[in-house]
C-alpha cells in the first residue's frame, strides 16, 4: 500500500496541470505583434521614402536635360541659365537649419509630405510660363513662314519691295513686342526651382533619421542603402524623359506641326520642355500622399528600447525627480551650446578635415560645372540633337556612375582598406579620371563652315571681324540684316546665316521643304557648281560621328573612374574626425559644398562658355538673345580646360591629405591611439580601420550624387 500510494503521488505530481502565467503569455504575444507592426510600418515608410527619392532625383536630372531648351525658349545666355540651376541650392539652404532642428521635434512623415507638395508646386511653376508666353517664334524670313506672302529675298532695289507686305510683317513684329516682354518669365523658372529646393530640404535629413530611429539596428544600413540606390534610378528616367520631350515640338497641341519650318537638328529647335515638368510634378504629388497617413512614431524594436537613452532614463528617473531632471536637461543644452565654438575650432584645427574639405569643394566645382553643361557641349561640339544627347547621358553615363560608387564600396570591403588606403584610392581615382579627361581635347570636331563667321565667302578660313565679314561683294547689293539667324545650307556644303546674306533671288516651296535658287554667294564659293540651297544648317564633317563615338567611350570610363573614389573619400571624412563631431562635421561639409560649389559653379561656367559664342540671336524687340553658334575649338578648350584645371587643383589638396596622414602615422600616434586618445585620423589597427560592409556596399550619400557624371 505504501508503495502504491507513493506511485500514485508521483503520478499525480507528474501529471498535475501547472498554472499558466497569463501575463507573460500576453507580453510575449504583444511583443510579437509589436515587432510585426514595427517591421511593417518601417517597410511602408521605406517604400514611400524610396519613391520620394526617385521623384526628386527625376525632377532634378530632368532640369539638367532641359538647360539648352530653357536657354532657347527664353532667349537668355548660359550665365543666366547657371543662376537658374543654382537657385535649387539657394532654396535648400534657406530652411535647412530650421528643418533639421525643428523637424525632428514635429511630425516627421507629414513634414516630408508637405515638402513633396512644395516640391511639386515648384515643378509646376517652372512649366507655367509656357501657357502665358504665347507661341514660340523662331527666326525665319516671312517668305519661309507663310507662302502667301511673297517677298524678294535679296532686295537688289529697294523700290522693288512690296511695301504692303513689309508693313504687315513689321506690324506683326511690333504687335508681338508686348508679348515679348513675356521672355522675362524665366524668373518663374528660377522661382520654381527655388521652391523645389525648399520642398526637397526635409526629405533627406528627416527621412534617414526616421529610418535610423525605428529600424532594427542591423537593418538600418541596408535600408538606407536601398533608398540611396533607388535615388540613382531617378536620373536615368529623368534624362530619358528629357530625351522623349526634346523630340516633341514646344507648342505641340497648339500649332500645326506641318507648318513648323525647323527640325530637331536646328539650333533654334525647342522641345516640349514643359511637358516633363508636369509629369515630374504629378509624380512628386503621388510620392507625398503616403506620408500623410504614417504615424509620428513607430514602436521601437526590443534592441532599440534597451539601448535608447530615453528608455534607460525612464527606468531610473522616478516621478518626484522629474522636475530636477528637466532643469538638468536645460543646463545640459546650455552647456552644449557653449561647446559650439570650441567644437568649430576643434574641427577647423584638424588639418586632414580642412584639406579634404578644400579638395572636395574644388572637385565638386569641377564636376557640377561639367555635368550642368554636358548636354550643351555634346550638342554644340558634335552636332547632336537634344533628344539623342539626353538619351546617351541617361542610358550610359549615369549607370557608369552608379557602378563606380558600388565598386568603391566593394573594393573597401574586399581588401579591408585602412583610412590611409581610402585616401590613396580616392586620390588614384581622381588622378586617373582627370588624366582620361585630358584625352578628350583630341576628340573634338572642327567648326562648321559658316560663311562670314568661320570661313570667308570664298572658302578661306575667317580671320577678320565676324560681324563685318558677314557682308561681301556677293551680297553687297542686298538689304540684309546682320542680326538675323535663318541658316540655309548651300549645295557647296557651306552654311549661310540667312538666304539674304547668301544672295538668293528666288525660292520654291514652304516650311522645311523650301529650296532657294540663284544664290550669288553660293556660286562664287570655291569649286561650286550650283547656286541653290535648302533650309537649315549643313551637317558637320564626316569625322565628327566617329569622334562622338570616341567621346562616349572615354566619357563613360571617366565617369566610372571618378565615381570609384566617392565612397572611400566619404569614409575618409568620417574616420578623420572625433566621433562626437561627426554630425557637425558632415553638416559643415554639406553646407560648404552647396554654398561654394553648387551655387557658383554653373554661373561662372556659363559665363566662360558665353565668351566662345560667334553669333548671338536677337530678340524681336531688340537686345541680345541666346547664342546660335559657338566656336567649337574655343568651347572645347574652355569647357574641358576649366574642368581639368579645377580637378588638378583638387588633386594637389588630396596629395596634401595623404602627406598629413603619413606624417601622423608615427609610433607616437599609435601609442596615443592605443591609449584611447584618438587624434585627427590617428592610425588605428587594421581591424578598426576596416569599415562595416553593410555601410560600404550601399550607395553612400554625397551632395547631388545622382547628377554627377
Amino acid at each position: 500500500m505504501e508503495i502504491s500510494s507513493k506511485e500514485n503521488a508521483r503520478f499525480f505530481s507528474n501529471n498535475t496541470i501547472l498554472p499558466v502565467d497569463r501575463s507573460s503569455f500576453k507580453s510575449e504575444s504583444s511583443a510579437s505583434k509589436e515587432k510585426q507592426s514595427c517591421c511593417g510600418g518601417i517597410k511602408i515608410f521605406l517604400g514611400a521614402l524610396s519613391f520620394v527619392y526617385f521623384a526628386k532625383a527625376l525632377s532634378g536630372s530632368y532640369l539638367k536635360s532641359t538647360i539648352t531648351q530653357i536657354e532657347r525658349r527664353f532667349d537668355i545666355p548660359s550665365s543666366l541659365v547657371g543662376i537658374i540651376d543654382g537657385s535649387f541650392e539657394i532654396g535648400n539652404l534657406l530652411i535647412i537649419i530650421l528643418v533639421s532642428y525643428f523637424g525632428a521635434k514635429l511630425h516627421r512623415p507629414r513634414i516630408i509630405g508637405a515638402g513633396c507638395l512644395v516640391m511639386s508646386a515648384g515643378t509646376f511653376l517652372i512649366a507655367m510660363p509656357q501657357f502665358f508666353m504665347g507661341q514660340y517664334r523662331y527666326e525665319r524670313l516671312p517668305s519661309t513662314m507663310n507662302s502667301t506672302v511673297s517677298i524678294p529675298l535679296c532686295l537688289q532695289d529697294k523700290r522693288q519691295t512690296p511695301l504692303s507686305a513689309l508693313e504687315k510683317s513689321q506690324a506683326k513684329i511690333n504687335a508681338g513686342c508686348e508679348k515679348e516682354a513675356g521672355s522675362s518669365m524665366w524668373i518663374y523658372v528660377l522661382l520654381g526651382n527655388l521652391l523645389r529646393g525648399i520642398g526637397e530640404t526635409p526629405i533627406q535629413p528627416l527621412g534617414i533619421a526616421y529610418i535610423d530611429d525605428y529600424a532594427v539596428e542591423e537593418n538600418a544600413a541596408l535600408y538606407i542603402g536601398c533608398v540611396q540606390t533607388v535615388a540613382i534610378i531617378g536620373p536615368i528616367f529623368g534624362f530619358l524623359l528629357g530625351s522623349l520631350c526634346a523630340k516633341l515640338y514646344v507648342d505641340i497641341g497648339f500649332v500645326d506641326l506641318d507648318s513648323v519650318a525647323i527640325s530637331p537638328k536646328d539650333v533654334q529647335w525647342v522641345g516640349a520642355w514643359w511637358l516633363g515638368y508636369l509629369i515630374a510634378g504629378v509624380i512628386s504629388v503621388l510620392a507625398g500622399i503616403p506620408f500623410w497617413f504614417l504615424p509620428k512614431h513607430l514602436p521601437k524594436s526590443e534592441s532599440r528600447k534597451d539601448s535608447s537613452t530615453s528608455s534607460e532614463q525612464s527606468k531610473f528617473i522616478i516621478e518626484e525627480n522629474k522636475d530636477q531632471h528637466k532643469s538638468y536637461q536645460q543646463q545640459a543644452k546650455i552647456a552644449e551650446m557653449a561647446k559650439f565654438f570650441p567644437s568649430l575650432k576643434n574641427l577647423f584645427g584638424n588639418p586632414v578635415y580642412i584639406l579634404y574639405l578644400c579638395a572636395s569643394i574644388i572637385q565638386f566645382n569641377s564636376l557640377i560645372g561639367m555635368v550642368t553643361y554636358k548636354p550643351k557641349y555634346i550638342e554644340q561640339q558634335y552636332g547632336q540633337t537634344s533628344s539623342k544627347t539626353n538619351f546617351v547621358i541617361g542610358l550610359i553615363n549615369i549607370p557608369a556612375v552608379a557602378f563606380g560608387i558600388f565598386s568603391g564600396g566593394l573594393i573597401m570591403k574586399k581588401f579591408r582598406i585602412s583610412v590611409s588606403g581610402a585616401a590613396k584610392l580616392s586620390l588614384g581615382s581622381s588622378f586617373f579620371g582627370y588624366l582620361l579627361l585630358l584625352s578628350l581635347f583630341a576628340m573634338g570636331c572642327e567648326n562648321s563652315e559658316v560663311a562670314g563667321l568661320t570661313v570667308s565667302y570664298h572658302g578661306a578660313e575667317q580671320t577678320t571681324d565676324y560681324e563685318q565679314a558677314l557682308f561681301s561683294e556677293c551680297n553687297s547689293g542686298c538689304s540684309c540684316s546682320k542680326n538675323d539667324w535663318d541658316p540655309i545650307c548651300g549645295e557647296n556644303g557651306v552654311t549661310y546665316v540667312s538666304a539674304c546674306l547668301a544672295g538668293c533671288q528666288a525660292s520654291n516651296g514652304s516650311g522645311k521643304n523650301t529650296v532657294y535658287f540663284n544664290c550669288s554667294c553660293v556660286g562664287t564659293f570655291e569649286s561650286s557648281q550650283s547656286s541653290s540651297a535648302v533650309v537649315g544648317p549643313c551637317q558637320k564633317g564626316n569625322e565628327c560621328p566617329k569622334m562622338f563615338l570616341y567621346f562616349l567611350v572615354i566619357s563613360v570610363i571617366t565617369s566610372y573612374t571618378l565615381s570609384v573614389g566617392g565612397t572611400p573619400g566619404y569614409i575618409l571624412l568620417l574616420r578623420c574626425i572625433k566621433p562626437h563631431l561627426k554630425s557637425f562635421a558632415l553638416g559643415i561639409y554639406t553646407l560648404a559644398i552647396r554654398v561654394l560649389a553648387g551655387i557658383p559653379a554653373p554661373v561662372y561656367f556659363g559665363v566662360a562658355i558665353d565668351t566662345t559664342c560667334l553669333k548671338w540671336g536677337s530678340k524681336r524687340c531688340g537686345g541680345r538673345g541666346a547664342c546660335r553658334l559657338y566656336d567649337s575649338s574655343a568651347l572645347r578648350y574652355v569647357y574641358l580646360g576649366l574642368t581639368l584645371v579645377l580637378g588638378t587643383v583638387s588633386i594637389f589638396f588630396s596629395v596634401a591629405v595623404l602627406w598629413v596622414l603619413r606624417k601622423r602615422s608615427s609610433p607616437r600616434d599609435e601609442t596615443l591611439s592605443a591609449n584611447g586618445e584618438r587624434g585627427a585620423c590617428g592610425t588605428k589597427s587594421r581591424k578598426d580601420n576596416f569599415v562595416n560592409s553593410d555601410l560600404l556596399i550601399q550607395s553612400t550619400y554625397w551632395p547631388e550624387k545622382e547628377t554627377r557624371l
